[in-house]
């Protein structure tokens, strides 16, 4: 009988095994580098032209963009899973599914919560769930130390511009609001979107970020420094801030950003 239960322990512990991803495709680049994070990066054999981080993931297998992607071109990387966002488009993501292939679709995290628990998830279905477990456990206590040292500091008025011509600025109905108030800012934009420079001018933020998401920065930094009645402006308080960082990222990179913010508050 004890034979039988170790035979049984073994049979089952092979089937897990077998279950754990070998070739992995990744159409995020939040998810790409979740992935490396968590150790399992070799085991990406495609991804899309914008996952650029770590320096590896630009080489792996390009199979599209965060929107399209070449559904031959994944389906011959014969993946065992496929990381896709409610971005992707939804007929690709059906395409793959009617190919046999397994498809996991991760929705936007609207808030720091969302980016954790999906961070974890990704860690189940690679087989490193403990090791995520570990991960957001140190970031959640690295940000309640942050948000005891934002306390101490006088709160800030900010933007954050995500996009330009027009001028697109995040609002409180963001996960970026959540970076903001984190970094122990207020976010000066109730609803996020398209915005002239004469409302935040009468908005008059005391620090405005620039996220490089297909902005020319410092071209950018000029055209605000012509409002000079701006807070921000007078001071000198323009500051330019990687894309990824602040719109795509991993639980990491996420405090990394408050860190930097808060930092730029001082």
């Amino acid at each position: 009988m004890k034979k039988i239960f170790i035979l049984l322990f073994l049979f089952i512990t092979f089937i897990k095994a077998e279950k754990i991803p070998e070739r992995i495709v990744s159409l995020s680049p939040a998810i790409t580098e979740d992935i490396f994070i968590l150790g399992q990066g070799d085991k990406i054999v495609g991804n899309t032209i914008y996952c650029t981080r770590p320096e590896k993931a630009k080489y792996i297998e390009k199979v599209g963009n965060v929107i399209d992607v070449n559904v031959e071109k994944i389906y011959s990387l014969k993946p065992d899973i496929v990381f896709a966002t409610n971005l992707t488009n939804p007929k690709d993501v059906k395409k793959l599914k009617e190919l046999g292939i397994n498809v996991v679709v991760f929705s936007y995290p609207e808030n720091f919560k969302k980016l954790c628990d999906d961070f974890i998830e990704i860690g189940k279905l690679i087989g490193r769930e403990k090791k995520a477990r570990e991960i957001v456990e140190k970031v959640k206590k690295e940000l309640e130390e942050i948000k005891k040292q934002a306390q101490k500091s006088e709160k800030q008025k900010i933007l954050v511009q995500v996009g330009t011509k027009p001028l697109w600025v995040a609002g409180k109905e963001s996960f970026i609001n959540e970076i903001i108030e984190f970094a122990g800012g207020i976010n000066v934009i109730e609803k996020g979107g398209i915005y002239s420079y004469e409302q935040i001018i009468k908005l008059n933020p005391d620090l405005i970020i620039i996220t490089l998401m297909g902005i020319d920065g410092e071209e950018e930094k000029k055209n605000w420094k012509k409002y000079i009645i701006i807070n921000a402006v007078k001071n000198d308080k323009i500051f330019l801030v990687e894309s990824d960082k602040i719109c795509s990222p991993t639980p990491i990179s996420f405090v990394e950003v408050v860190k930097e913010i808060q930092n730029l508050i001082k």
